[in-house]
């Protein structure tokens, strides 16, 4: 079968594609919490499209909070289980165990995910097709959670993924194309987090210390860019711990950089696109931050000093994200600068169109297999 490039796919009718007198269903897990803005509207177009999706949902860091946020329906299963390597395995484990009544009931005729390790895992047992949506190939990937098909950005080389190139999808852009597209900023955001009108607003992500792929360095360029923004007078900042005991470890150990509003920490879960857009900067620890504020055009620095991937080296080769490796680099680098809004890019519909495309074909072909 010839590959198709994500410029060649058409945003293709439903009927070309699957049985309109049957409604196959997809199943979507939501693991992490960008999954949720990522898949809102993939899920709308599928549905659009003739497919009835189903989605469950783990109850780890906001992706529960955000899913209610975004009226979304979905089977509350399983949490997380921290750092700890042995753990990890068993919540794997188990999550999987807990999803089998669900998934028997609902007989999908795929698995989708970006990156939902207990999904792809039960779903390689019952031999449910796998799509992995996927924009980071440093990935540790065991043999158990290798899924079937993959879907990725163009910037990516198919000969890094364990995936066949046959059974391998590209997409144009970058996965924050698919909702950024759509964004539009909401009055009176700024007002009800307690921003300063007259403040240069900062949007903090510290880095994902309990991730397989964290390096300290990201936390010592963390902290040496929350002592630079102490020292600068008229910033605000608005920090976005990964969990709670990441939010106590910091508060705890700098309680200085909270006193008088300086620093804010969120107390619900927040529209992360319209933070980024009622800000003048970002500073980063996490990929999916970085991604959404190069897709919304703002000045961005990346703090992460795990392995680059294909995706933010080429936003940094296009100027669009900026990657910091010392402490000095970042005294050099960052400036505190109002932007102008008006001035913000808009990202192309394309990347959405192109992953429906896929997923169409995909069901198509294991379906008629």
């Amino acid at each position: 079968m010839s590959r198709q490039t994500a410029s060649e796919l058409p945003f293709t009718d439903a009927a070309k594609a699957v049985e309109t007198s049957v409604r196959q269903k997809i199943w979507i897990d939501l693991d992490n919490t960008p999954h949720v803005p990522f898949f809102k509207p993939i899920i709308r177009e599928l549905e659009k499209n003739g497919f009835s999706v189903f989605l469950t949902a783990r109850d780890a860091f906001q992706v529960c909070e955000l899913a209610d946020k975004s009226c979304l329906k979905y089977a509350k299963v399983g949490r997380h289980y921290g750092k700890n390597s042995v753990m990890k395995v068993t919540g794997l484990l188990w999550r999987s165990l807990q999803l089998l009544p669900t998934v028997l009931r609902e007989k999908p005729v795929i698995a989708v995910s970006h990156g939902a390790r207990s999904q792809i895992f039960l779903a390689n047992l019952l031999r449910i097709p796998t799509v992995l949506i996927m924009d980071y190939e440093h990935a540790k990937t065991p043999p158990m959670v290798r899924p079937k098909w993959e879907i990725i950005p163009e910037a990516i080389d198919a000969k890094s993924l364990y995936v066949p190139a046959e059974r391998v999808r590209k997409y144009s852009g970058i996965k924050e194309d698919v909702y950024a597209a759509e964004f539009q900023p909401t009055p009176g955001f700024a007002e009800s987090l307690g921003l300063s009108p007259d403040a240069i607003i900062v949007t903090v992500r510290p880095p994902a210390t309990e991730a397989h792929y964290h390096n300290p360095e990201s936390e010592v360029l963390f902290v040496e860019f929350m002592k630079m923004l102490h020292e600068t007078p008229g910033t605000q900042a608005v920090l976005l711990p990964r969990n709670k005991k990441q939010a106590n470890e910091i508060t705890e150990a700098h309680p200085e950089w909270f006193k008088n509003n300086k620093v804010i920490i969120p107390k619900t879960a927040v529209d992360g696109l319209n933070l980024l857009w009622h800000s003048d900067l970002v500073v980063s620890g996490g990929g999916t931050m970085n991604r959404e504020a190069a897709a919304l055009g703002l000045p961005v620095y990346s703090i992460f000093r795990g392995p680059i991937g294909a995706v933010d080296t080429r936003l940094a080769a296009e100027q669009r994200l900026h990657l910091l490796t010392s402490p000095q680099e970042v005294r050099e680098k960052i400036r505190f600068v109002r932007r102008d809004k008006s001035a913000a890019s808009k990202s192309s519909q394309a990347a959405l169109r192109n992953i429906i495309a896929h997923l169409q074909q995909i069901a198509s072909i294991e379906t008629s297999a």
